[in-house]
């Protein structure tokens, strides 16, 4: 029924005064964030896709729209506007998939030259460094095969003395229109050649140095500077180190991701450190000195008398230097644990207990529990006891 549906404008996301850029960006931006092509056997994401198309196809055309904003969904579902209903089937969907989602299917848009030049595209590498080269930056050398022009064709691909000649199938256009049944009906595409690659262009002799190809690989070390503060996972961006462009375009870039060793003591957490370090039950008591690995070497630290275990200081600035200023850095936090002697001679086992029947005879049974046992005596047992007494 019509009104199960949702309003057209609604379902785009514009105003009901709103051009036809506004309605083609909408569409763009819900058809890229449905399309089923994203979301495989995702019938919601299909559904929103469908009903997103729909409401383009009808505010997109001017007849269509003047009809919706005069009957509404009934204008083609045979209600006040008598139209017979509205057949999606005969529509031809080209411009929306060739224009909109030229970018998406990887035609690009259908004004653009197919032969036109085109830049090469990126290269992923990866490169291990440890936990302190990370946090204070470090220069390294990768080996890569890298794609550089051919010396003999100069690119082309052609043997020298020939040339490339037109595509007989698309006509030197580099796309050629598939017709495809979908869910709407018959839906027209455009695509990449498949005879010339896009190119528009067919290689009859190929040079014999690069096989047609117009590029030879070479191996190449490339130096790389990685900046203090990285993290695991990011990556460093080489301009121009990639893939060799199309047609006289730019390189791609290369792109190293950084994967950074776990390290024995520290612990990271966005610029922050976190560690622990041990201290004796002699320390924790009376304070004292303790030494602290940090990433800028140890560092001495004043613990203070009654420090119990697990108690956290901070180290304001010890931890890894920020991308952009180095020169900020987070702070270590450390935890300190206070670890339990597991061998005492005689000596020491004798000095403890006295230090126990000072601070409250654990070591006796019934020492602290008898006490603790009288302290959670309620009135009520208290009267009952001096009752006993008399």
């Amino acid at each position: 029924m019509a009104d199960t549906k949702r309003d057209y404008y609604e379902v785009l996301g514009v105003d009901k005064n709103a051009d036809d850029a506004a309605l083609k960006k909408a569409y763009r931006q819900l058809a890229k964030k449905y399309h089923p092509d994203m979301h495989p056997g995702d019938k919601e994401a299909e559904a929103k896709f469908k009903e997103a198309s729909e409401a383009y196809a009808v505010l997109s055309d001017a007849d269509k729209r003047r009809q919706y904003d005069q009957f509404g969904h009934a204008a083609f579902e045979g209600g006040a506007g008598g139209g017979g209903g509205f057949d999606f089937s005969g529509m031809d969907f080209s411009d929306i998939f060739g224009d909109i989602f030229g970018d998406f299917f990887g035609g690009g848009g259908r004004s653009r030259a197919s032969n036109g030049s085109m830049r090469g595209a990126n290269i992923r590498t990866a490169v291990r460094i440890t936990f302190e080269e990370a946090a204070f930056g470090c220069s390294k050398e990768i080996e890569l095969v890298l794609k550089d022009e051919c010396e003999t064709c100069h690119g082309s691909g052609a043997k020298p003395g020939t040339s490339k000649v037109r595509c007989g199938k698309c006509g030197g256009k580099g796309r050629v229109v598939m017709t495809q049944q979908s869910f709407f009906g018959t839906v027209q595409n455009v695509t990449t050649c498949p005879d010339c690659q896009g190119t528009g262009e067919i290689i009859k002799e190929k040079c014999t140095n690069c096989q047609g190809t117009g590029y030879v690989s070479r191996k190449k070390r490339i130096e790389i500077n990685i900046p203090a503060g990285i993290d695991d996972g990011q990556s460093v961006r080489i301009r121009e180190k990639g893939e060799p462009g199309v047609n006289g375009g730019p390189r791609g870039d290369l792109l190293v991701e950084v994967r950074v060793a776990a390290h024995p003591i520290f612990q990271r957490r966005d610029y922050d450190i976190y560690s622990s370090a041990p201290i004796s039950f002699a320390q924790a008591a009376l304070g004292g000195e303790v030494i602290i690995d940090t990433l800028d070497g140890k560092v001495s630290y004043e613990v203070k008398p009654g420090t119990q275990t697990d108690t956290r200081i901070r180290l304001r600035g010890k931890g890894v230097p920020t991308l952009r200023n180095k020169n900020v850095r987070g702070d270590h936090y450390v935890t300190l644990v206070v670890q339990v002697p597991t061998s005492l001679n005689g000596k020491a086992k004798e000095a403890l207990r006295t230090f126990d029947a000072e601070t409250g005879n654990t070591l006796k049974p019934g020492g602290t529990k008898v006490k603790a046992e009288k302290r959670r005596k309620g009135f009520g047992e208290k009267i009952r006891d001096a009752i006993d007494d008399l």
